[in-house]
């Protein structure tokens, strides 16, 4: 240091003559220090001398030696020495020259704001924007040079002083930082700028036991270094500390390389496992990581989360989990014991996670918990814990696609094919397999259900089997066990826990069907309240297209309207594409009848049906469409549309004509394009037949077998008179073919016959002419 000050002073003062003075290897002798004194007066001979040293802490012990000698024989001299310290060596310093009355001790205070921003615009030579003075102030902590070095850094990037790009200015100041406060930290305070890198990677909430666990100095340590960060302006002081702005965190990590995060993020894992910290803290540092341990911890932490709602973290952490599951690869099958016990707790714990990720999923994705069920319906455990699980993951939500229904309607047949399925997962699976159209399990669900027809799954049970009845026409008892569902107490929790969904849903589609509004519309209401408890958010979108189509029933078009919207909204953020799609159905439907056709058609193409929708959504998709385009004038367009409904329900075995109203619709088409007839037959009336009436056999009035037979007989013994077989029966008049050998029967039973031909000759004149 002493040759930094001397020698360039020396080299230009040949006029003194004095010689330049050197300390020596062995350190600085009486004499060679006399002679810096001399040097030093013979300087200060023609004008005063200052001599500056900054940071004098960095000096060499020689340099240290020689500014306390020279500094206690100034008295008669005009020599002004000034030298710059961190608080620490300043204290030890003026300990030892404390004695010097010219001795006079500086404490630079921070800028104020004010003078902050008189330098900022001076710096620009025009006001600057008062956001950024404020930013430019709160970056360099009233450090001058961190100061201008940051505006330095401002006028070079052409920052616009009066109307400055925050996206521009926060990475200038972190690069600020990183140029000056951060480079003396790591020069100056290692411990400091070891801590700060640990909060900025691990998070500024991270315990300090866990920090000093990770540094190994202590925390007696940890703590000195989180002052040294508060005085120099990059933590808010108290605990936990804050950053003091959001550009100190990324001047930090700009620092770090991405190895040195990931080692520190797997130490702080392994610290945190130690430690006993919460679950979630410890998932976090795995998963940034890259770990290949921790499934039980990610598992719990997947648990926590989901508990807390945060259902985004807790799908992350099953999947993280999952992952490294399947990473371990499969136990080799050499035969031993303990292979075989570690494969099965394998698949163990491989179906536990994908349920629990499954279930969360419920409530954020179902077509992702609809490939959850499929992968633990596809578990090597047997058809119980394949039930089990597939149980906890039963929502009527899910049946809305062909790949969400596939899974339970196949486990729901495998456990009913046991000797003695367990009684609440068959009745579940089954209420859930009724919803999709399919009665696997039914006769023995039914039977088992008689046995105690009030616990909860009896209940879920009742309320699938009368949706079902409904569909089919079996309206008495659909209503009945509708009643008895929605007759529930109003705080009973079925509704609202897993699995438990399908019960109250189909009663109040039953109660729908069998034009029982106002009990629908409670029912619904209930449900809606009860899921909205529980943050069933797929029950919720159910619950609000049930009250829609109430709603929609009794022409309450623009509360119809409201609850379509609702359902729309909440099947886009569970990415259900087919729900979606018979929500902007209920929706399109709502807005015709408030006479606002154009924008129904909009909403309608904007939404197209899902190509693997359940038929009875494809179904309402047609009805809507049908509905907008009769509503446009295109009857014809209307009319075809109207009859794909009806044979799409047809075929899933939904005859009773309350479920979708597309006949009185076609009839209404028909009428409008000229075709009385068609629109005769397409309702539950016939056209009448004129001319000659058939010969009456003996024994029997003229026309007594056509009055009979009721208006649907009467069509099917047409058409089958005609010599159409009953599978074309079934399609020309959208039956199922079960219901057509139904009428069938009763009309053979009612004339008195037994064949096709026989038939022909007790109405068949009357057709022919």
């Amino acid at each position: 240091m002493v040759s930094q000050l001397f020698d360039p002073v020396l080299g230009g003062a040949g006029g003194h003559g004095t010689p330049g003075p050197g300390l020596g290897e062995a350190g600085p002798t009486h004499e060679a220090l006399l002679g810096l004194l001399r040097t030093t007066r013979s300087l200060a001979v023609d004008r005063p001398v200052a001599i500056l040293v900054d940071d004098l802490t960095n000096a060499d012990p020689h340099s240290l030696r020689w500014f306390s000698y020279i500094a206690r024989r100034l008295d008669d001299l005009p020599v002004l020495m000034v030298a710059t310290l961190p608080a620490s060596a300043a204290a030890q310093v003026a300990e030892q020259l404390g004695p010097l009355p010219y001795l006079l001790r500086l404490w630079p205070e921070p800028l104020c704001p004010t003078c902050t921003t008189e330098l900022v615009d001076r710096a620009f030579d025009s006001p600057v924007d008062q956001e950024l003075a404020a930013l430019c102030h709160t970056l360099a902590h009233g450090n001058p040079l961190v100061l201008h070095d940051l505006v330095t850094r401002l006028r070079r990037t052409h920052v616009p002083p009066g109307s400055p790009d925050p996206e521009q200015v926060l990475p200038i100041g972190a690069q600020a930082l990183s140029e000056t406060v951060l480079a003396w930290l790591d020069e100056d305070e290692p411990c400091a700028s070891e801590l700060l890198t640990q909060l900025a990677v691990l998070g500024p909430d991270t315990d300090p036991a866990v920090c000093a666990a990770l540094s190994k100095h202590g925390e007696v340590h940890d703590q000195q270094a989180r002052e040294t960060l508060v005085r120099a302006g990059l933590l808010e002081a108290g605990a936990p500390g804050r950053f003091t702005h959001t550009a100190v965190r990324p001047a930090v990590l700009a620092r770090v390389s991405a190895h040195e995060r990931l080692l520190l993020h797997g130490r702080a894992a392994a610290v945190l496992a130690r430690l006993g910290a919460p679950a979630r803290q410890t998932a976090d540092q795995l998963i940034l990581a890259g770990c290949d341990w921790g499934i039980d911890v990610l598992r719990g932490a997947g648990i926590q989360a989901s508990g807390a709602g945060d259902r985004e973290s807790a799908a992350r952490y099953l999947r993280r989990a999952l992952t490294l599951l399947e990473q371990r690869g499969v136990p080799g099958a050499d035969g031993d014991e303990s292979a075989a016990k570690e494969a099965r707790e394998r698949e163990e714990s491989f179906l536990d996670l994908t349920v629990r990720l499954g279930a969360v999923e419920l409530h954020r994705d179902l077509d992702a918990c609809a490939r959850q069920a499929a992968a633990a319906a596809d578990s090597p455990l047997g058809p119980v814990r394949r039930a089990e699980a597939l149980a906890r993951l039963a929502s009527p939500a899910l049946v809305s696609r062909v790949e969400g229904a596939q899974p339970f309607v196949r486990i729901c047949g495998e456990l009913a094919a046991l000797p003695a399925p367990p009684r609440e997962h068959l009745l579940r699976l089954t209420a859930q397999t009724l919803l999709t159209g399919h009665r696997s399990g039914l006769r023995r669900a039914a039977r088992l259900a008689a046995a105690d027809p009030g616990d909860p799954a009896a209940h879920v049970f009742a309320g699938a089997l009368a949706a079902a009845a409904a569909a089919g026409g079996r309206l008495g008892t659909a209503r009945r066990m509708a009643l008895r569902v929605a007759a529930g107490p109003a705080d009973a929790p079925e509704g609202t826990a897993p699995g438990s969904a399908a019960g109250p849903v189909g009663a109040a589609l039953a109660l729908t069907w069998t034009g029982d509004l106002d009990g629908a519309a409670a029912l619904a209401d209930r449900l809606i309240s009860m899921s909205r408890a529980s943050d069933d958010l797929a029950t919720t979108l159910l619950a609000h297209l049930v009250r829609s189509e109430v709603r929609h029933r009794r022409d309450e078009h623009t509360d119809a309207h409201t609850d379509a919207e609702a359902a729309l909204h909440l099947a886009r953020r569970l990415n259900a594409p087919a729900l979606a799609g018979a929500a902007a159905a209920a929706a399109a439907r709502a807005l015709v009848g408030l006479g606002r056709a154009a924008e129904a058609a909009v909403l309608l193409s904007d939404e197209p049906a899902a190509g693997d929708a359940h038929p009875f959504i494809k179904a309402l998709s047609l009805q809507a469409h049908g509905t907008v385009a009769a509503a446009l004038g295109d009857h014809t367009t209307a009319v075809r549309l109207f009859l794909d409904c009806g044979h799409r329900l047809a075929m899933r075995g939904i005859t009773h004509p309350g479920c979708v109203t597309w006949r009185a619709q076609a009839a209404a088409s028909y009428r409008a394009l000229g075709e009385e007839s068609a629109s005769a037959t397409i309702l539950d009336g016939a056209p009448r037949q004129r001319g000659p009436v058939s010969r009456p056999r003996p024994g029997r009035e003229p026309g007594r077998e056509r009055t009979l037979l009721s208006p649907a007989e009467q069509r099917v013994a047409e058409l089958v008179v005609r010599g159409n077989s009953s599978l074309e029966v079934a399609e020309k008049l959208f039956l199922s073919k079960r219901t057509v050998d139904t009428h069938l029967g009763r009309i053979y039973r009612k004339l008195g016959i037994h064949s096709r031909h026989e038939l022909a000759a007790a109405i068949g004149e009357e057709l022919r002419v």
